[in-house]
């Protein structure tokens, strides 16, 4: 599980892989989709340091001797599909020579003195795209403290539904709008109640919203009918990105009964460029977290011992909000909430596991959201629902303005690192997102 790739100890020919604070020392490797100016076809990379090693090139210069013919093509491939679908013991074949390639001793340090233009690209001249073609999106609900929170705004007596504390609760989402971070956000419109008068109207959305979110790409899939069993469940995931459900509140309070989000959740759904694997993110795996006395068991099915004990994973998550009028006069993002994706109530395990009980078939590049990650402060509450207690609570922004939800020209920038002691930091980049009005 943890091995060679993972030493604190290794460094990189690529110098700014070692820089304190980097999201991409060489502990992570993670995969992406880029595209160079004037060239009309995109490729697989992986992010070292603020660098991009384009995987078709070193494939074709023979940097990659030791790979199936399976795993070359998809290093070929234009999105990473392929790459995901491999086994994923090829996977961590493909980690190791990377490692190698890329770190200042061994093979690695003979190429920092004979590669050639294109094995190694600046990132600030790349252009990011859609790292998968994403056939389906399942968002779940798996943050008992969101939960909780939303619940007691609506029904103050009973915060949790009977069903919340038996399975993970999820719905599947609209794959099609899926964008990548940088996409422009349109302000969607549907109808709309206010609760003071007696009939909805139709306009644009007074109370647009962003979530705080992993989202998981599904590797090797399971054919339909053949449930995923929860001992196997965390493997059939190939790595995890920053993601934003970005939410209508009116829409979606008018709308979701009987039947749950629709156009108030379709409009757009935003993810990082860049993946981390799951092998990257081994060493900061944890014990799930402890459910509070009383509450009950994982029925069989949803439970094993590999779950319980490394079933959760380290990762702190933070979402950064600047105004039109912070960016043009220069003045920072603000931070206005960070949390801890392992205090999640399920699993990703969990998640899977129950996903494909009923003999639901996956497939690899599938997404899978955590729903929103909160915590149990003000601080750690990941949309502006929670942030501003359904706006009776705005946020002072360090220009003067307040929001308590988003308006046109904002920018929600998501964050997101793993840490633990005696481990190289590693992080997810960034995942943005700018609200533009509607057209």
């Amino acid at each position: 599980m943890i091995n060679a790739t993972h030493d604190p100890d290794l460094r990189s020919w690529v110098e700014s892989a070692n820089s304190a604070g980097t999201d991409f020392p060489i502990q992570n490797l993670p995969f992406g989709v880029f595209r160079m100016a004037g060239e009309p076809l995109a490729r697989v990379g992986v992010a070292i340091g603020d660098q991009i090693l384009d995987l078709a090139a070193a494939a074709d210069r023979g940097l990659l001797p030791k790979l199936s013919e399976s795993a070359l093509s998809a290093c070929r491939a234009p999105l990473l599909n392929a790459m995901f679908a491999l086994p994923a013991i090829e996977r961590a074949g493909l980690r190791r020579q990377l490692s190698a390639l890329l770190s200042a001793e061994g093979d690695g340090n003979r190429l920092a003195g004979m590669r050639a233009p294109r094995i190694v690209v600046p990132m600030d001249s790349a252009e990011m795209r859609m790292p998968v073609n994403i056939g389906d999106y399942t968002d779940f609900y798996a943050s008992i403290d969101h939960a909780t929170n939303v619940g007691r705004m609506f029904r103050p007596d009973q915060p949790l539904l009977p069903n919340y504390k038996w399975i993970p609760i999820g719905y599947h989402g609209r794959a099609s709008s899926i964008v990548v971070s940088g996409t422009p956000i349109q302000r969607p419109s549907g109808q709309r109640k206010d609760p003071a008068v007696e009939q909805p109207d139709f306009g644009p959305s007074k109370s647009l919203d962003y979530e705080l979110e992993l989202g998981a790409f599904v590797g090797a899939g399971n054919p339909m009918g053949e449930p995923v069993s929860i001992s196997e469940a965390d493997e059939r995931l190939a790595g995890y990105c920053l993601l934003n459900d970005w939410s209508a509140r009116d829409i979606q309070a008018w709308e979701y009964q009987p039947l749950g989000p629709f156009l108030g959740k379709s409009f757009a759904t935003s993810i990082s460029p860049w993946i981390v694997t799951r092998e990257a993110l081994q060493p900061f795996r944890r014990a799930r977290a402890l459910r509070p006395d009383g509450d009950p068991a994982p029925l069989e099915g949803l439970d094993s011992p590999t779950d319980r004990s490394r079933g959760a994973i380290g990762v702190t998550l933070e979402v950064w909000l600047s105004s039109a009028q912070m960016r043009v006069s220069g003045v920072k993002p603000m931070r206005i909430s960070s949390s801890d994706f392992s205090r999640l109530y399920w699993t990703m395990g969990q998640m899977v596991a129950h996903h494909t009980s009923n003999g639901c078939n996956l497939r690899s590049g599938d997404l899978l959201g955590s729903g929103t990650v909160s915590g149990p402060t003000p601080e750690s509450r990941g949309c502006l629902l929670e942030r501003t207690w359904r706006g009776a609570e705005p946020l002072t922004l360090p220009s003067g303005e307040t929001r308590k939800f988003l308006e046109d020209g904002d920018e929600v920038v998501l964050r997101g690192y793993a840490e633990a002691e005696g481990r190289v930091r590693i992080g997810f980049g960034e995942c943005r997102g700018v609200v533009h009005p509607v057209t």
